[in-house]
């Protein structure tokens, strides 16, 4: 007669043990001081782990609704017990699925992850506005990677696989967005978050870094480089935003219009979803669309979320392109060794406008790659081979500009 098999939460699989005994709490941060997280270990098996400030994880009966939900197979939790690099691999390819809030699925993946030095860890800093949120890996030079309109900082996992080694690689959550603090009043453009930033590093205890952005993201890399270039190192901008070239017909409209009618809005989490997903393409599978899609949300379905994602959105549509302090007369002024990365496919900000930026700083590098508008997900590998060598030219410049300070100084 066979033996009736257990309920993972009363007998869980040694995978699950492996992970649980090696959970350690500094590698998470629980905004709540608690959560609850799903983990789908295969077919019609699943089973919820209840993660509290101070105390070890416990495992429940799935029931109810769930922070975050980790689906993956045997093989996959397999693969996690044994390393995270290897949980990540398999991340990427699709073996492993962390969906609604990514800053809680992911997290428990770093705290239960193998111990070594430089692991991935989320944490918060204090600035002037409230806590920003965050995470990284690795230890060197530091990168901050800075996500675009409506991302988080998980938009850059695949940044922080890649480079956290020979790389300090910090990816955070823009005031507005995600996990961090998210003023009603505060104006939302370009020059106040590059000023947030730059809080932020004084926060962290960085004088300089390399600067990643990916659209929204780059803009505020590029405006931190322009306001304060002694504090970067060089700037990866990925399909940044920039501004508008041609008349923008709504301008007027988009003027008067006020973000702060996003706290007054109702928008029910069913129906947002319903609008998002039906105009991001690939938004329904299981992908990074969709992670990315349920971090837009999560931020959007808050009052506070909307009015700062309204605000940003004004901003990038109506800066100015032209005059005195107009953004192209300004860009000319860039001092940081500086690489575009462009989608061809790219619908929101085109590689067409490459030649633009040619025109008024020549001497900043290119690459068009395959892909839309996201290229360190789409196109992982060449992204961020070519942050990689961006960097290292970098280092090699600033070492020869020091060598040549010092000869200077002992003349």
């Amino acid at each position: 007669m066979s033996a009736v098999r257990r309920a993972p939460w009363e007998e869980p699989p040694a995978p699950l043990v492996r992970l649980l005994e090696r959970y350690d709490e500094r590698f998470i941060d629980l905004p709540e001081g608690h959560a609850r997280l799903r983990l789908e270990l295969g077919e019609q098996e699943a089973v919820d782990c209840l993660l509290e400030t101070g105390a070890p994880p416990r495992l429940l009966p799935p029931r109810g609704g769930a922070d975050a939900v980790i689906s993956a197979s045997p093989a996959a939790w397999r693969a996690l017990a044994h390393d995270l690099r290897d949980g990540m691999r398999v991340f990427r390819s699709g073996g492993l699925r962390v969906r609604r809030n990514l800053h809680i699925g992911v997290g428990f993946l770093a705290a239960t992850s193998v111990d070594e030095p430089g692991r991935l860890r989320f944490r918060r800093a204090r600035t002037s506005i409230g806590e920003i949120s965050f995470c990284e890996a690795g230890s060197g030079e530091a990168v901050v990677c800075l996500h675009g309109l409506g991302g988080t900082k998980a938009s850059f996992l695949p940044t922080l696989a890649a480079l956290a080694g020979p790389y300090r690689v910090i990816a955070l959550d823009l005031p507005g967005f995600g996990d961090s603090a998210k003023p009603l009043r505060a104006p939302y453009d370009a020059p106040w978050l590059a000023a947030m930033v730059a809080e932020f590093l004084d926060a962290l205890g960085i004088d300089r870094a390399h600067l990643v952005g990916n659209s929204m993201g780059g803009r505020v890399a590029i405006e931190l480089a322009l306001a304060k270039p002694e504090r970067v190192r060089s700037l990866g901008l990925l399909c940044p935003s920039l501004a508008w070239l041609r008349r923008r017909q709504a301008a007027p409209l988009v003027r008067v219009l006020r973000p702060e009618l996003g706290i007054l809005q109702l928008t029910p989490r069913p129906l947002a979803e319903f609008f998002v997903r039906r105009l991001i393409p690939g938004a329904a599978a299981d992908g990074w669309a969709a992670a990315g899609v349920d971090e837009f949300l999560r931020a959007y379905c808050t009052a506070r979320g909307r009015a700062a994602f309204y605000a940003c959105a004004r901003n990038i549509y109506l800066e100015p392109a032209h005059g005195e302090r107009g953004f192209w007369r300004r860009l000319g002024e860039l001092e940081p060794p500086a690489l575009f990365v462009w989608g061809r496919r790219d619908q929101l900000v085109p590689a067409s406008f490459r030649r633009h930026v040619q025109r008024v700083l020549p001497r900043a590098e290119h690459l068009i790659l395959p892909g839309g508008h996201v290229p360190q997900v789409e196109n992982p590998q060449r992204t961020h081979a070519a942050l990689d060598a961006l960097f290292r030219k970098a280092a090699r410049k600033h070492r020869r500009n020091a060598a040549a300070r010092r000869k200077v100084r002992a003349a």
